[in-house]
């Protein structure tokens, strides 16, 4: 007999699900979230920026070096250089005056579970890390999942719904932690854009666009548009909704805050 098995978590700060759609027996199903869930925990344990004694906190602090620090601290940030030239500077770890790249590792360490599921048999799965999403195959019974975008200004509803498969889908906004990503030329809050959504092949890059966007505030929305191999959705700050002519949506309208 086989089953489908879903599974909440919290890890990283935040409520984790992961949904496992393949015809597999219960216990290899289990057997693969108990890998994706243990693979998130060690991600937190280097990378957390609330932990003290994490890799990341201590190399912020110059208390170890970067040699010092594992391979996983180095394979991230040389991503986060490369990003920080991909976005001209907007997606800067070092914005806040601290070394932080959480705006890469989530999406990163998400993409690295769901590879990792693929190559283990998993082809048909799902994985929530608080609106970074990627998405493999199918659920059974359907061709593409269904992934809603939360609405910026009503928590319980959605603003838009996406039907995508293999494929990658990034949210950063200020409606729940506030202005919290800054501008890195001027320092300033940003805030003239209320949430950014990226679409992409890949999580952690669709992540790092998707806060840099966020970073560029109006500019932002043009920057997006010229992204070659993704789409983007957009919500500004006084209530207008854009997406890119690519992205399939459902419904195809927000509703005004």
């Amino acid at each position: 007999m086989t089953h489908s098995l879903v599974r909440v978590e919290h890890v990283m700060g935040m409520a984790i699900s992961l949904d496992l759609d393949d015809d597999l027996p219960v216990h290899e199903l289990e057997r693969l979230a108990d890998g994706v869930f243990g693979w998130l925990r060690q991600v937190d344990e280097v990378f957390s920026t609330y932990q003290a004694e994490s890799e990341i906190s201590r190399l912020a602090r110059g208390e170890i070096r970067r040699e010092q620090c594992s391979p996983l601290v180095s394979e991230v940030l040389d991503r986060c250089a490369e990003l920080w030239d991909e976005t001209d500077g907007y997606f800067d770890v070092s914005a806040g005056g601290v070394l932080d790249p959480s705006g890469y590792v989530k999406g990163w360490a998400v993409q690295r579970a769901c590879d990792r599921l693929l190559d283990e048999g998993s082809a048909n799965h799902c994985l929530n890390a608080g609106g970074d999403i990627f998405v493999r195959g199918a659920p059974r019974g359907r061709e593409r999942w269904r992934v809603g975008v939360r609405h910026p200004w009503e928590p319980l509803a959605v603003a838009w719904v996406l039907e995508v498969t293999d494929t990658a889908v990034a949210t950063s906004g200020t409606y729940e932690r506030g202005l919290h990503v800054l501008n890195p030329f001027t320092g300033a809050p940003a805030s003239e854009l209320r949430s950014v959504t990226v679409v992409g092949p890949e999580l952690g890059t669709a992540d790092a666009y998707a806060t840099a966007a966020l970073a560029m505030g109006l500019p932002g929305i043009d920057w997006l548009a010229a992204l070659p191999g993704h789409e983007s959705a957009v919500v500004t700050e006084d209530g207008r909704a854009l997406r890119s002519d690519g992205l399939q949506v459902v419904p195809p309208r927000l509703a005004a805050p």
